[in-house]
């Protein structure tokens, strides 16, 4: 996989790809990463990348003219490939996006900064929009850096296990089940027995209901995505929530018994008022 990420920091780019899955995709050539910066396609003494806005207005806006030329530098002047916008006003990106950019063979990210870019370069020249949430940054490239991470640890060979891509939170449009490593038991709080087992089946069945209990609790979003569930799935959640009342009875009973024994003694401490 091929990226160009056009920004304004190369080097901030370059120095938090050199590390970890990013560094080590790099490395072994699963990803071959590139960045053009805009000052280098200005004319003029002080490498302008931006101008106020027409109609007047807080804050700059980056100019069409360097950042076109930095574009058709990254494509090459490939109009097929797919030039990306970080921007506050895109599509969400999700585990589905980044499943789709991993089978892409070449993509360009551009970073955009200020108040934006010149509307003209959305028009002509940018083929999506990807935002992160609902919230702004100072600038596109911690987008463009998630978006390259979630991407590439897609891409077969990169992870060191194949399976653990799959078994992630939003694979299947879940989220992921809890995880627990030795020691067994830590500071009086241990871990579920059906994982110490050694039964695949159970341990599988185990994982997939708290992967869907969790998201149905945390995640109302993707849940009522999932609906309806499988037959398989429907007697999962019914046995765990079966299972989870029970567990929860005898603890609500014995609270009942402690506020009725403190009421007791709320009543046995009360005076006894004398009539007169």
């Amino acid at each position: 996989m091929r990226v160009e990420i056009v920004t304004l920091f190369p080097e901030l780019i370059e120095q938090a790809t050199s590390h970890s899955i990013l560094g080590r995709a790099q490395a072994g050539g699963y990803l071959e990463l590139a960045c053009v910066n805009p000052r280098d396609f200005t004319q003029d003494r002080h490498r302008t990348v931006d101008d106020c806005p027409f109609g007047g207005g807080a804050g700059m806006v980056m100019k069409a003219e360097p950042l076109v030329a930095a574009i058709e530098a990254a494509t090459g002047g490939d109009t097929s490939v797919p030039v990306l916008l970080t921007a506050p006003d895109g599509e969400p990106f999700t585990q589905a996006l980044a499943q789709e950019l991993a089978s892409l063979p070449r993509v360009v990210i551009v970073c955009g900064h200020y108040e934006g870019i010149d509307e003209r370069v959305r028009d002509g020249w940018i083929t999506r929009e990807i935002s992160l949430g609902d919230y702004v940054l100072t600038g596109g490239e911690l987008a463009a850096l998630v978006m390259l991470d979630a991407s590439v640890r897609l891409l077969p060979g990169v992870l060191g296990n194949a399976s653990s891509a799959q078994e992630e939170s939003f694979e299947g449009g879940v989220l992921e089940y809890p995880h627990y490593t030795r020691p067994a038991l830590f500071q009086g709080r241990g871990i579920p027995e059906v994982l110490t087992s050694g039964h695949h089946a159970n341990v599988a069945k185990w994982r997939r209901t708290q992967a869907l209990a969790r998201t149905r609790v945390r995640r109302p979003d993707l849940w009522e995505k999932l609906l309806p569930l499988s037959k398989a799935d429907q007697k999962l959640l019914a046995v765990h929530d079966a299972q989870t009342a029970q567990d929860e009875a005898p603890a609500s009973r014995e609270e009942a018994q402690a506020s009725a024994r403190a009421e007791q003694s709320v009543r046995v401490d009360e005076p006894v008022s004398n009539p007169e």
